[in-house]
């Protein structure tokens, strides 16, 4: 067997628009129904929910009969944990606060095999289709999405540097925390957060950077999507599935004869 081909890799690479959902609920069953969709990425979450290794394993597996990369964010820049979701099968990673150079190199080592990195070898896992995908070793570091996410004002000062790390594919800005670091936590539509970001993501888009993020207003991630950013989440199964029962409840009572 050969190792397949990571279709949101080589098209962020050529600048096509990825659309991307964002996938909370730590469920294999619920990401069973949001992989039909038809988006071209999904970020599992395990920064923010209560998603283990077990329960990123079934999304995985709820996504892999479908075209949309899962790509996955540890909770933390830490090996240890790379190291598994990629003897796990993660076609991807976000790195969560990456906030230096030092960082960044460290986050893409982790997802090097040596004398390039640091990453442990197994033959016998689930990325390598359990020893039967006998490339695998040799295709990874061209298939694999490794995005590190800016979260504050400092890391989008060092964004050109950070983006320059030889492995990393894409800067993602995170306005959710950037708005808190500039004090205007909760607010991540804040025009404050866009005129910190907008100009960073403009240079990194000059340099050939692909630049994402995720926001929650589907107009407004369609216009950075037209302005240039490559890959752009538009919602969150969590925030989707409250809004629609809240939604659902309101239309009923708001029928209902007093």
């Amino acid at each position: 067997m050969r190792y397949p081909t990571n279709p949101f890799t080589h098209a962020i690479a050529a600048k096509q628009k990825q659309v991307g959902i964002w996938v909370s609920l730590s469920s294999a069953f619920a990401a069973e129904v949001v992989a039909p969709a038809g988006f071209d990425w999904a970020l599992l979450d395990m920064e923010h929910t209560p998603s283990d290794y077990f329960t990123v394993t079934g999304q995985m597996q709820a996504f892999a009969a479908t075209q949309t990369t899962a790509i996955v964010r540890p909770e933390w820049n830490d090996p240890v944990v790379v190291k598994r979701l990629l003897d796990m099968g993660a076609r991807g990673l976000l790195f969560p606060m990456i906030q230096s150079v030092e960082e960044a190199e460290k986050a893409v080592a982790s997802t090097r095999y040596p004398p390039h990195g640091t990453r442990g070898i197994s033959g016998s896992t689930r990325a390598t289709g359990f020893g039967r995908i006998t490339d695998y070793t040799d295709r990874i570091n061209d298939e694999l999405t490794v995005i590190i996410q800016l979260e504050t004002a400092h890391a989008i000062s060092l964004a050109e540097e950070i983006a320059a790390v030889d492995g990393v594919d894409g800067i993602f800005f995170g306005p959710g925390d950037i708005a808190a670091d500039i004090g205007k936590l909760g607010k991540p539509l804040d025009p404050a957060v866009w005129d910190l970001v907008m100009p960073a993501a403009r240079k990194l888009m000059d340099k050939g950077v692909p630049v994402g993020t995720l926001v929650m207003d589907s107009d407004f991630a369609a216009n950075l999507l037209n302005d240039g950013f490559t890959f752009v989440a538009c919602g969150q199964d969590t925030s989707l599935l409250a809004k629609a029962t809240d939604a659902a409840l309101a239309t009923v009572k708001a029928q209902i004869n007093t």
